[in-house]
């Protein structure tokens, strides 16, 4: 194929919003909820304040709201720090087969970009909000599927970047060359490596705020002029040489705007690493079949193909990071075990210290299995133990959340609204309940600047 990136930038120029299908505006509106509730919940995650008021230092400006709190910031600004707080419970929503959590990177620069336009010129439609989320969705899960090394890099971050451009183009209607402009100019800027993953450092969902300004950034540079380079995906140093060496391009560029990845996101009803939904999944099966607490468990192992086990099959220790704990199988599976449910508040501080958590966790044990697929996730094996012999040997191929084992609505909302108390405890409920009215019928708003206001 002659330069892929080309055939991306099509399809952000020509789509329209009557070219989606209901699915993929059905799909688009729930992801985009349930970012606006995971991110408002966002604003207790690790010094967010801290990080607000560091980039308030960085340059004055008042074009887009920090989400959950009285500040405005430059659109740039806002682009990082809302990125960072729809990442920072880990309870995002996430593309599967790409390893993305697409949303936290684009729709956090995308909301800032239509808030700044809306003092520029026209504002922001919600059909062009809905038409920017699905396009910069496909392109950001097309490059992270079509992947096929072992992942050394974050790819929310890396894929996330260039969804974020595709995005605003497709908002703004910008033409091939344009687009391209901005694909080089954003790769100049791409960055975001695993370890902070490894180390559960804040690093991590900061890497989504920085790539989603990056991709704010890139926009506005390619339309003041400013060009960059073309070949930016298979070029002798481009993003599949240098981040991805092995990749599938003919099999993933052939279902773009066909298939509609947005459709295909797994909806995260944890707030834990996508990966150890299994664990909790798992031991809710087994509950279904006998009840049981935490004092009656002798032993869990379980197997997880070498990417999961890679990702979330690391050891529990005393006293770990919220974020390490978060993709700690067998700290989160020790948490669904012992208080029957994985919140938000699972991973407090006097949680990360308990020492009977940390007494059933050294009881739970994981292995990684030969599967030979680099990027496969599933399927998971558990086989939990309880003292008097009983034994409960279970795979899970899909867990709870994945389209094709979904949340209903009424869970969806759920979370929304329990995201909605947990970032804004003394907020107007009833100003949850508009945005979940205004997001429902956003193909008639007007002006996406009345959402965003909801959020200041």
């Amino acid at each position: 194929m002659t330069n892929p990136a080309v055939a991306l930038a099509e399809l952000a120029a020509r789509t329209r919003y009557e070219d989606l299908p209901p699915r993929a505006i059905a799909a688009a509106k729930t992801f985009i909820l349930d970012t606006i509730g995971v991110g408002v919940a966002g604003r207790t995650g690790p010094r967010v304040k801290e990080l607000a008021d560091t980039l308030a230092s960085w340059g004055a400006g008042d074009e887009a709201t920090a989400w959950g709190c009285a500040r405005r910031l430059p659109a740039a600004a806002a682009a990082i720090v809302n990125g960072y707080q729809i990442h920072a419970l880990e309870f995002d929503c996430v593309h599967e087969p790409a390893v993305v959590h697409p949303m936290a990177t684009l729709f956090s620069a995308l909301l800032a970009h239509a808030e700044r336009r809306g003092t520029r010129s026209a504002p922001a439609t919600g059909r062009e909000l809905l038409l920017a989320t699905a396009i910069g969705v496909e392109i950001a899960c097309t490059i992270g599927a079509a992947a096929k090394s072992a992942m050394r890099f974050f790819r929310p971050a890396t894929a996330g970047g260039f969804g974020v451009v595709a995005a605003i183009a497709a908002m703004e209607r910008l033409d091939v060359e344009t687009i391209l402009d901005a694909f080089g100019i954003l790769y100049g800027q791409t960055s975001g490596t695993l370890q902070p993953h490894l180390e559960g450092s804040m690093v991590l969902g900061l890497q989504v705020g920085l790539n989603a300004r990056a991709g704010l950034n890139a926009v506005d540079l390619a339309l003041a002029g400013l060009t960059g380079p073309r070949d930016v995906l298979t070029g002798t140093y481009g993003y599949y040489r240098l981040f991805e060496p092995e990749s599938d391009i003919e099999t993933w560029w052939a279902q773009l705007g066909r298939v509609w990845q947005i459709a295909r996101l797994s909806h995260k009803p944890f707030p834990s690493g996508r990966l150890t939904h299994a664990a909790i999944d798992a031991v809710q099966r087994a509950r279904r079949e006998r009840d049981f607490g935490p004092d009656e468990v002798a032993a869990v192992h379980g197997w997880m193909p070498p990417l999961a086990y890679r990702l979330v099959g690391r050891p529990d220790v005393p006293a770990p990071p919220a974020n390490y704990a978060k993709l700690c199988t067998a700290f989160v599976m020790a948490t669904e075990i012992a208080h029957r449910k994985v919140v938000p508040e699972s991973f407090a501080p006097e949680r990360l210290v308990d020492p009977n958590l940390h007494a059933l966790a050294a009881r739970i044990t994981v292995e990684q299995t030969d599967d030979p697929d680099p990027n496969a996730l599933w399927p998971q094996r558990f086989v939990i133990r309880l003292a008097d012999g009983w034994t409960w040997d279970g795979t899970i191929d899909k867990a709870i959340g994945h389209p094709d084992n979904p949340l209903s609505r009424v869970a969806h909302l759920a979370k929304f609204r329990d995201c909605w108390r947990h970032g804004r405890p003394d907020g107007d409920a009833a100003v949850a309940e508009r945005l979940i009215e205004m997001v429902d019928r956003l193909e008639a708003l007007d002006d996406v600047r009345a959402l965003a206001a909801l959020l200041a």
